[in-house]
This record gives C-alpha cells, structure tokens and sequence, in this order.
C-alpha cells in the first residue's frame, strides 16, 4: 500500500500535535520527563495521565466508536505512534487494558463484560494486569498450575504468577487458570476476570536489575471468581489466550517507531563522542555497524507495515505478530547493548555517574525484559517456524 500521508491525515497529526503541546504535563516538552519514585503519586501521575487521553479523545484511537475510540484508519495509528514517541509521551498505566483485554473481550466477551469493563479499561477507572506466567511453568504456558475449583456458586482459586506487569497497582487481572486436566495440556484451560482488591489475593514487587519495581509475584490463596467472570468456554480459555497474546505482541511491535527514534539518538551519540579528537561517526567500523542497524530497523518497520495492513483485512491480529515482536525486542536489546559500548570502560557507569547519559544504562537493562515479556523469543521462534513456514512442530514441546 501507499505509505506517503495525504493533506487529511498530516491535518490530523497537526490536531493531534496541538494537543500535546496544549495537555502534556507542564515541562514535559522541555525535557522534564521525571516520573514520581513514590509508589501511590506515580499510579496517581499516570492515572491523570490516561483521563486526560481520554477527555482528549485520545486514548485507544484504534477502537470502534462505539466503545469510545475514533475508529482510527491505518494511516492515523501510524501518525499516532509517530507523535506519542516524538514527544515521549508518558507511559500507559492501563497498557494492558486498552490494548489487550480490551480488544479481546470486543472479539470474544460477552455483551455483559463489555458493557462492564471497555469503559472502565478506556477512561482509566480499572487499570488491568495479565496472569499468565508461573514459577513452574517456564515459557510454557500449557503447563499453568493454577487452580480454579468450582463450590457452588463460585470458583475457588489457589496458585501463583510471576512477572506480573503492573499487578500492584492493577485492579483486575486476566487470569490463566487450570480448570481440569484433560490428555492434552493445552486443554482444560480457564480464563477468569479476576477482582485483584478481594482477601485472596497478594501482590509482591520484585526488585529488578535496574532497581524498578515493575513487576510482581502475585499469591492467589482461596480467591474468589463467578461464572459471569468466565471468558469464553470453560476448559476452552487457550483460544482466548492465544487471541490476547496475538493483541500483546502486536503492541510490542509498534515499538518499532519507538527503536526509530532510538537509532536516531545512537546516531547523536556517535556524533558526541570523540576517540583520537574524531568523532566515532567517522570510524568506518562504526558506520558499518550504523548502516547494518539502519537496514533491520527499516526492514522491521516495513514489515510492522504489512502486518498492519492484513490486520485491518482480517480484523484480528495474526501469528505474524510474533515476527514483530522478536524483531523489535531482539534489535533494540542489540542496539543499547552497542550504545553501552561504544563508551568504552565508562560504558558501566550508571545514573548519575554515567559518561553521557544514565538513558542508555537505564534502556540496556531494560532490554532484556522486551526479549521475556509477551512470549520468549524462543517460543516466538516456534510460533514463526510452525505457523508462518509451515514447517514440522517441535518435538520437544
């Protein structure tokens, strides 16, 4: 298709880029992007931050009118993107809500879980986690131990998760539950929308390599779920977790305009530094190593493009997702890790002791994450090899 942007779409980048300029938070343009340590300020920071997307308008353009979106073409979530990195925009609190849960309860939810949730996920009142992965199930997923037993009227649910992005400050979660064991694994799956504010349910932060605390352990003892809680069937919930994960690596690899702009801040880098009164950008082993990432980069890129586009065909992401995300995550690690070293033995220093900027620290041990989250790139591998080549599963799954 034609990627050039007419007269209407860059009048919407336009009335898109005023917003910005007039609802950022104050000094945000200039460059102060500091974010609240505080646990309760920071969830308040970033609450504010979606209601304001929301009363703008802005906060899931993609989605259908009717659940508050602006049904938003192709050409306007690409020019979208664009300007949220531009500017780097504040994160999304409800990430996994707008655009996983969301979607896929449009696609799979009953009329009353849409009625009592898209609202809620879109104007930032219910911030979501994801349940899926545990301590003894690996990357696999099929090997869930979680446990939801029906008593009466309601399901009672013991287990634990691990690596739960923003479980501690989320209200509800999309839980990966084992509801009975059938000959094969990827049976007998549940999927519950489970009330995280409930007796049953504890959250533990855990401390990661570049001292955030963005992920959780999450301790499910005697909690409590209803059959109005169920999406999809009973026993039936991999199908539901494989349409949310299609939704999760799509949204990874829109990351990719995000790596654009971070290969334009490697090339300032390069042009900053000096060895033997040069600048770097001068060593030819340097603008080889450039070159090469200018090339994946634009090729992850056009191939996010094509992906895009069978979306919209289809209306539902596809396995290609997959391509994207392992492209996105496996690049930007590559490309921290080479902006780390181009610094030289100064290239370990950190925060305020860093060399140019702790920005490159910070994102290198940050990398390592976009390469686990939404699928490993091992599985992600698979996933490409058995359902886009078509070739023979993997024994060993």
């Amino acid at each position: 298709m034609d990627f050039s942007f007419t007269k209407k779409e860059e009048q919407f980048r336009q009335e898109l880029r005023t917003w910005l300029e007039e609802n950022l938070p104050e000094g945000w343009l200039a460059g102060n992007r500091e974010l609240p340590e505080d646990e309760e300020e920071y969830s308040a920071f970033l609450r504010n931050w979606q209601k304001t997307l929301h009363e703008g308008g802005w906060a899931a353009i993609a989605w259908p009118k009717k659940y508050g979106g602006r049904d938003a073409t192709l050409m306007e979530e690409i020019i979208y993107q664009q300007e949220m990195v531009r500017v780097k925009a504040p994160p999304l609190v409800n990430y996994v809500g707008i655009h996983m849960v969301a979607p896929t309860l449009m696609q799979i939810g009953t009329e009353e879980q849409k009625e009592e949730y898209i609202n809620k996920i879109l104007i930032g009142e219910e911030v979501w986690c994801q349940g899926y992965s545990e301590p003894n199930a690996g990357s696999d997923l099929a090997a869930i131990q979680t446990s939801a037993v029906k008593e009466g009227d309601k399901w009672i649910i013991n287990g634990q998760k691990v690596w739960t992005s923003f479980g501690h400050l989320a209200d509800r979660c999309f839980l990966l539950t084992r509801t009975s064991h059938k000959e094969k694994k990827h049976q007998g799956i549940t999927v519950f929308l489970l009330d995280m504010k409930q007796p049953g349910v504890e959250t533990l932060p855990i401390v990661q390599m570049d001292g955030k605390k963005e992920f959780n352990e999450v301790y499910l003892n005697d909690a409590v779920a209803y059959d109005a809680d169920i999406v999809g069937e009973v026993d039936e919930g991999w199908k539901v977790t494989m349409a949310l994960l299609m939704h999760e690596r799509t949204g990874i690899g829109a990351q990719v305009f995000t790596l654009e702009q971070q290969f334009e801040d490697l090339v300032k880098l390069t042009k900053e530094l000096h060895v033997n009164d040069q600048p770097l950008i001068k060593d030819p082993f340097v603008r080889q190593k450039m070159v090469d990432f200018y090339t994946r980069f634009r090729g992850s890129l056009l191939n996010y493009y094509r992906h895009l586009t069978k979306t919209l065909k289809d209306g539902h992401p596809g396995a290609e997702g997959s391509m994207d995300k392992l492209m996105v995550s496996e690049l930007t690690k590559e490309l921290f890790d080479y902006a780390v070293s181009v610094q030289g033995h100064q290239g370990v220093l950190w925060k305020k002791d860093a060399l140019v900027d702790s920005y490159w620290q910070d994102n290198f041990l940050q990398s390592f994450g976009m390469t686990i989250g939404g699928g490993t790139s091992e599985i992600l591998r698979n996933t490409i090899a058995e359902r886009i080549l078509g070739l023979p599963k993997d024994l060993g799954r």
